[in-house]
């Protein structure tokens, strides 16, 4: 018995050590794509301090934000816009504007000055932004397949929470910033973070949708819950507001009181500067002209698709172009860094109007594309040359402030757009004037604007030689 037990503790041992073996092998092989690639973004992600700062896990916030995002995208695109023919589709966007983008243009105006008073909360307000998408998306799972009225409060829901969202990461990138990093730099690593994630999600959400509707709203359903846990992994220093104020989004002294108002100013408001307002109104046309061409587009290429093309390869088309010009542009802008950001602002709306001209004269697929492109790149560069300006100009104290309700104004701008966008006949030629119409105002605007300052430094540098 003894010489026995002897042979089988011998003998199992051997086998023992060789099975655990093996089976670690097959799972270092299973889990090395996965780590090695979750490394791999984790490293470019915290590069050049943002690991330190807290700017790393922002970014990776946004990604997942963004392919949050784009899953509800698909799963409401294929249940609103391509289940029908094109005249039912049409006017089922029509409701679903009126249903939640009129509601939205109520409550927006609203965000930015609520966030303003929960100055020590952001981490939970993007915390709860993300917790409202999920359920949201659980409630969206059954509406878009039984069809029910649902469908658009919960669908208004997300797009509240969504720019909610939008306005608070706008106000906490200023808390992270890196040594040595401008906060243009900064919002470039962040947007490429979210439109990296959204190209990968995109033909993700697709082949969900091939398994039925509601499984792109589950995925959505999973990553809006890993980015309500990941909101709180953001440094505590995001949820702090000593020295912030409020800012107004007025140019000078006369913008908030006229020039025979000698009543004192509330105290805490602050001016942005003509700069800023400039380019936000340059910055707000650049918004509505692109919602504006996501729904105008939509319809019109999916009534008249793009020569020898189907609707969906169309369409598909015109995306690629639009998401490669704003990628584009946000490599740019980094590169760029804040030089000259007035400069850029008005060279990138004029670059826009004259494509939005020439689109519109000569109307065709290869122009269109164009366009997009060049809206796509547009918009992506004055959203960052605006960010430089509202960290040259605006003082620290009132910036996070100022942040909450430019972006508010420019979400305003594309709901906007979207509704001029749906109203349109659909002809191409007409369409694409009213867009050119839609920049010159902005771009006229802005470019007064700051010929008129340019002016006004000129005679007070001459008058300050005189004297």
């Amino acid at each position: 018995m003894a010489a026995a037990k002897t042979e089988f503790k011998g003998r199992d041992p051997g086998r023992r050590s060789r099975l655990p073996s093996s089976v670690r092998t097959v799972g270092r092989a299973l889990r090395l794509p996965v780590t090695g690639t979750a490394r791999g973004i984790r490293r470019v992600t915290h590069a050049h301090g943002a690991g330190e700062s807290g700017l790393g896990k922002l970014i990776e916030l946004h990604a997942v934000n963004g392919a949050g995002d784009v899953m509800i995208t698909v799963a409401l695109a294929s249940t609103v816009f391509f289940a029908v023919p094109t005249d039912e589709a049409r006017g089922r966007v029509a409701l679903y504007l009126a249903i939640t983008m009129a509601p939205f243009t109520v409550l927006a105006p609203v965000v930015g000055p609520l966030l303003d008073r929960l100055p020590h909360g952001r981490r939970a307000a993007m915390a709860g932004a993300m917790l409202a998408r999920a359920l949201l998306a659980l409630v969206l799972s059954g509406a878009v397949v039984t069809g029910s009225l649902e469908l658009y409060p919960a669908a208004l829901g997300v797009l509240v929470a969504s720019k909610a969202y939008g306005v608070v990461r706008s106000a906490v990138v200023p808390r992270l910033l890196p040594p040595r990093f401008s906060l243009v730099k900064a919002n470039s690593r962040v947007t490429l973070g979210g439109l990296l994630a959204t190209g990968v999600a995109a033909p993700a959400g697709a082949g969900l949708q091939v398994l039925g509707p509601r499984w792109p709203l589950y995925g959505a359903f999973v990553l809006f819950v890993t980015g309500t846990f990941l909101s709180f992994s953001l440094p505590p220093k995001v949820d702090s507001a000593k020295g912030e104020d409020v800012a107004l989004l007025a140019a000078d002294e006369q913008h908030l009181h006229g020039p025979r108002r000698s009543t004192p100013r509330r105290p805490g408001l602050r001016t942005v500067g003509t700069a800023v307002t400039h380019a936000l109104g340059a910055n707000a046309s650049l918004r509505c002209l692109s919602g504006f061409l996501i729904f105008f587009l939509a319809f019109l290429l999916r009534e008249h698709p793009l020569t020898g093309q189907s609707a969906a390869v169309s369409l598909g088309l015109v995306g690629v172009a639009a998401g490669t010009g704003n990628a584009l542009g946000t490599a740019v802008g980094a590169w760029l860094r804040s030089r000259a950001p007035e400069i850029i602002v008005v060279t990138v709306g004029a670059a826009v109007l004259g494509a939005a001209v020439i689109a519109a004269v000569f109307f065709g697929a290869f122009l269109v594309a164009c366009l997009a492109a060049v809206a796509g790149f547009s918009q992506a560069l004055a959203k960052l040359s605006l960010d430089a300006l509202i960290q040259r100009d605006v003082p620290e104290l009132v910036r996070t402030s100022a942040f909450a309700r430019s972006e508010t104004l420019l979400q305003m701008a594309w709901v906007l757009g979207g509704a001029v966008g749906i109203v349109l006949p659909l002809n191409g030629t007409v369409g694409l004037s009213v867009g050119a119409v839609i920049v010159a105002a902005g771009w006229l605007t802005t470019l007064r604007g700051l010929l008129a300052s340019a002016r006004r430094g000129g005679r007070a540098a001459q008058t300050a030689r005189v004297v």
